[in-house]
């Protein structure tokens, strides 16, 4: 049987100790410039001390117009490689892995943090976003590739590409919206067309030991879940990445889709094909119970975000107790200070209903 303990090996790369990864979780922290502050330093590298498998930072935008929150690391330009070093070194002495999630809020883009009018795959009224040139898709593909190689030189062990949650790569997947004429929408084989250039771009711009994973989500923001799957294991199948992290908003939660009802989401991806490819499920995983049933429902590994939130040593306390669970929320706001979050994750993560005290 495999357990959380248990290693988990990668065609490309090191391996992960264990079968967790920290989840890339919105924190905001950095910088105004995008680089990475101590507060973000230290919250991320307690959770190496912790026992994480791999540690992977939050979303990190990778053009200045990309962000899409205050406080958002950035990896757009080389002035953020001297940190994202730092980070990587002390995540490494911890003996984890580490990885940057790569990332564009596209029409999700604040018109007040930007300081424009924010840029999609298709001009939006509700965000008063506008459509992106064929141009400027190919320089967003080209910039994913190139903070992809500053986290290379940062001596990051790979990248996760994020396609997931209606951010950019999500929207070029909307099948309601994304109307493009120009071979980047319409057609399912047209509006998937950027994710597989930025991974392939990636590949052949970074050596060729360094880890790729792309994140999706199955359902919401125009994402037609038999589209999800059908992109799912043709990246699985491409042999072009190391793992896929399916983000599910809840794992053993019901499908959206009438058409697959009565089955939970983990097992519609853990059922199909998948090479040698690594698949990791995300979503309410919080106990010990609920990382060793996804491993049983056949997922390669698990990522953490709340839990690891409530406890830097999530992974530890998982290993060493099958019955540990995470604290009840709410917590106090010293217990999260106590985990290692900053003040501004803290007030971030108080205005979560029902998490922080007070």
């Amino acid at each position: 049987m495999t357990d959380a303990a248990s290693p988990l090996t990668f065609t490309r790369g090191p391996a992960m100790a264990n079968r967790m990864m920290l989840a890339p979780l919105t924190n905001l922290q950095s910088q105004v410039d995008g680089v990475l502050s101590d507060d973000e330093i230290k919250w991320l590298t307690m959770r190496a001390e912790g026992g994480m498998g791999l540690v992977m930072t939050a979303a990190a935008h990778v053009q200045r117009q990309g962000q899409g929150f205050p406080g958002q690391l950035g990896v757009w330009s080389d002035n953020h490689i001297p940190r994202l070093t730092e980070l990587a070194k002390a995540i490494k002495a911890n003996g984890s892995l580490s990885a940057v999630q790569l990332h564009h809020a596209g029409i999700r883009s604040p018109r007040d943090v930007i300081g424009e009018d924010p840029q999609g795959p298709f001009a939006d009224a509700e965000t008063g976003s506008r459509a992106l040139s064929t141009a400027e898709v190919e320089q967003l593909r080209d910039d994913f590739i190139a903070a992809a190689v500053r986290a290379e030189k940062a001596g990051f062990d790979g990248v996760e590409i994020h396609g997931a949650h209606g951010y950019i790569l999500a929207q070029f997947l909307d099948a309601e919206n994304n109307q493009r004429t120009d071979g980047y929408g319409g057609s399912f084989e047209h509006r998937k067309r950027i994710i597989f250039e930025v991974i392939d771009g990636i590949r052949a711009a970074t050596r060729a030991d360094f880890q790729l994973g792309l994140r999706l989500s199955p359902e919401r923001f125009g994402i037609r879940t038999a589209e999800a799957l059908q992109l799912a294991e043709e990246v699985m199948a491409g042999g072009q990445l190391d793992y896929l992290d399916m983000s599910l908003w809840d794992c053993f939660k019901d499908p959206q889709d009438p058409d697959y009802a009565g089955q939970p989401l983990i097992k519609l991806f853990t059922a199909l094909p998948r090479g040698n490819t690594r698949l990791g499920v995300a979503g309410k995983i919080m106990d010990a119970a609920k990382v060793q049933a996804c491993l049983d429902a056949r997922a390669d590994f698990v990522l953490v975000g709340r839990g690891a939130i409530l406890h830097h040593d999530f992974a530890k306390r998982v290993i060493a107790d099958p019955a540990f669970a995470a604290v009840a929320t709410p917590v106090t706001r010293a217990h999260l200070q106590a985990e290692g979050l900053g003040p501004a994750f803290v007030d971030y993560m108080a205005s979560w209903k029902g998490f922080v005290e007070g």
